[in-house]
């Protein structure tokens, strides 16, 4: 069905700050993004031999945000990273906007600081008039420059040339379009690889080893370049109106609707950051993000064998967040939201439409038929906030719902096109043959959410519980008897958890100091509906990068600057220096301030249907109130006008 959207309405201004109540959490706006950049260049001597990797509020202490009233007085701090060209070493500040000064400032040395978009176009544009890189792509055929991608990769540490492991390098693709605005990614240039250092704009090695023949694919989806398609005409236009407006309020950057409350924050490298979730007033969550995205290609071939992102360590979702459309991407009636982020330079620019706010229907919330009553039906609305980031070839679109009866899902859906190789004769047994000659590499999207919970309060405790079918006994002689047993993480070194199908094992974040009517603590459960294994050697340099992958649950005990659960600075890294290492204090964690990190995704064994323009792979994973209410939250639920009741 063709999906029309009804109305839109923008929230948001360029270059300024949103309209409403100021808060502490708001993101950073263009004039504290020149400041903090100001300040560094007036104090620290941060010249145009340094860039600005990444600039972003630094949250206050979370006492500082549950005291806050409107009206009080606000103090400002950003946290920014620049490293220098000259030397490549990373420096961490922290900036007082309030006080017009420099709080702190730290060299990083032996750390490469986040790719940026600057640097990828700068690349592209070097690359492709370097008289070496030209003779190559002559030497293959290629004279139309205009039609070449090069696209530039991070590296792992172990996989660099010996000799660069202190530069500042990433490697390329090279990907070529057969028409003007036809798909690059339909033709790889295969083979062909630069090895390039992104602080001088160097090519340091040509890698080029004879391909197998151009296959003859048809790798194009814009209706116009495929040949022979004709578009559904059956198609009827399908209206999502709201005549008497939308059921939520947006206040600057604070979002209500019916028993819902929370903040929309934003920085570069989650994109989406949702603080200070609340249902009735009662907290559920201090803040819920993306900390870290892992794709591993599972192919070893020269081609691919480098291929592993780290999208949002290495480069950031909020840098890759493109703007939304309404009647494309948000359906229904619509408030968008900006987003203002930065350049190397420190210069901001607006994301125009970055969030996109709406309510849904959401079928049947509860129902009953009853021979005397009669039949009593409530429709489920659920309230979405979300973005989407185009990372290179992949786009990631991703939702937080937030839904009537307490329950929060969080789902993601892949989309956009696959990496392809040709080869010559047999099809390699790491992929999946997609077009004449073509096959797509078989991969992985690990996701790691962080959950900084609040459940009732700061005082909570993770507990793991299973379910055991008891053996046939005088008490339970036909056998049906299960019971559940429950047990607390209670430190660091327990709090790496996996799941089980054959116990139906659960992970529950409770309030033990807050028992409800009935007794019970209350508390909101993880439902694991998207975990995969690493499946490989715990030797593979990937997963010496990314230990976090090792297991779909951990629990760690607060701490403002363990943000990162693959380290910092993962541009280049040898090890994971985030979780695993936190963890080695193991601290306590009972009734106690913890977050919650889960990591879930996609295990792509591609399909022919993926190619040329994959439809949505959709993964997700919900959090669900178990005890945090007395009994079903949701009878107050008024029956749709005139039906269902």
């Amino acid at each position: 069905m063709t999906e029309l959207a009804t109305s839109c309405h923008a929230s948001g201004t360029a270059g300024g700050p949103a309209p409403g109540t100021p808060h502490p959490l708001d993101p950073l706006t263009a004039d504290e993004f020149r400041a903090a950049a100001a300040i560094l260049r007036r104090d620290r001597g941060v010249d145009e031999r340094l860039r600005f990797a990444s600039i972003e509020l630094r949250e206050p202490a979370k006492d500082v945000v549950r005291a806050f009233s409107p009206g009080d007085p606000i103090r400002r701090e950003a946290r920014v990273t620049v490293w220098s060209r000259d030397e490549g070493t990373p420096y961490k500040a922290v900036v007082s906007l309030t006080d017009d000064a420099v709080v702190s400032w730290e060299a990083v040395p032996g750390e490469q600081a986040n790719m940026t978009l600057d640097e990828w176009h700068e690349a592209h544009e070097v690359l492709i008039q370097h008289p070496a890189v030209v003779e190559a792509l002559t030497g293959r055929g290629i004279t139309d420059l205009d039609l070449v991608l090069i696209d530039t990769w991070a590296y792992g540490h172990s996989l660099i040339p010996q000799g660069l492991q202190d530069r500042r390098v990433g490697w390329t693709d090279v990907w070529r379009r057969s028409v003007r605005g036809g798909n690059p990614y339909a033709n790889p240039v295969m083979g062909l690889h630069f090895v390039v250092d992104l602080n001088t704009m160097e090519l340091l090695q040509v890698e080029d080893n004879p391909p197998p023949a151009q296959a003859p694919v048809m790798g194009e989806y814009l209706p116009s370049l495929v040949p022979g398609l004709q578009q559904r005409t059956d198609v009827r236009p399908l209206e999502i109106t709201q005549p008497e407006g939308v059921s939520f309020a947006l206040d600057g950057h604070e979002l209500r609707w019916q028993k819902w409350s929370m903040r929309l924050g934003f920085n570069h490298r989650e994109g989406l950051v949702i603080h200070r979730v609340a249902y009735d007033g009662r907290p559920v969550a201090h803040r819920m993000s993306f900390a870290e995205m892992v794709v591993p290609y599972r192919d070893p071939s020269p081609d691919h064998h480098r291929r592993t992102a780290f999208d949002i360590g290495e480069w950031g979702l909020g840098f890759m967040t493109t703007s939304l459309k309404l009647g494309c991407d948000c359906l229904g009636e619509i408030t968008y939201v900006d987003a203002v982020l930065h350049d190397t330079r420190g210069e901001p620019y607006t994301i125009e439409n970055a969030i996109c706010l709406h309510e849904e229907d959401d079928g049947v919330l509860w129902k009953h038929v009853d021979e005397q009553a009669g039949a009593e039906v409530r429709r489920s609305r659920r309230m979405v906030v979300s973005f989407h980031a185009t990372v290179a070839n992949y786009e990631y679109l991703t939702y937080w719902r937030f839904y009537q009866d307490g329950t929060i899902q969080c789902e993601v859906r892949a989309t956009g096109i696959m990496v392809t190789s040709a080869y010559e004769d047999t099809p390699p047994a790491y992929g999946t043959v997609v077009d004449e000659r073509t096959y797509a590499p078989i991969h992985q999207h690990f996701v790691v959410a962080r959950l900084d919970m609040e459940v009732d309060g700061p005082e909570n405790t993770v507990v793991v519980t299973e379910s055991e079918a008891l053996p046939v006994s005088d008490d339970n002689p036909y056998g049906l008897a299960v019971v559940t047993r429950s047990r607390a993480v209670e430190t660091e070194s327990e709090g790496r958890l996996d799941v089980d199908f054959a116990t139906q094992r659960s992970f529950k974040v409770v309030n033990r100091t807050k028992p409800n009517r009935l007794g019970t603590a209350r508390g909101y459960k993880l439902y694991p509906n998207s975990a995969l294994p690493a499946m490989a050697s715990a030797d593979a340099p990937f997963r010496q990068r990314a230990q976090v992958i090792d297991h779909p649950v951990w629990v760690s005990r607060y701490d403002e600057e363990e943000r990162w659960p693959s380290g910092e600075f993962c541009n280049q890294s040898r090890r994971d220096a985030g979780l695993p290492e936190w963890q080695r204090a193991d601290r306590p964690l009972v009734d106690t301030d913890v977050v919650l990190w889960h990591v879930f995704g996609i295990h792509h064994v591609p399909r022919p249907e993926d190619w040329p323009v994959m439809p949505v792979d959709v993964v997700s994973f919900e959090l669900k109130p178990v005890g945090f209410f007395d009994r079903n939250p949701a009878l107050d639920v008024p029956p749709a006008p005139g039906a269902c009741h």
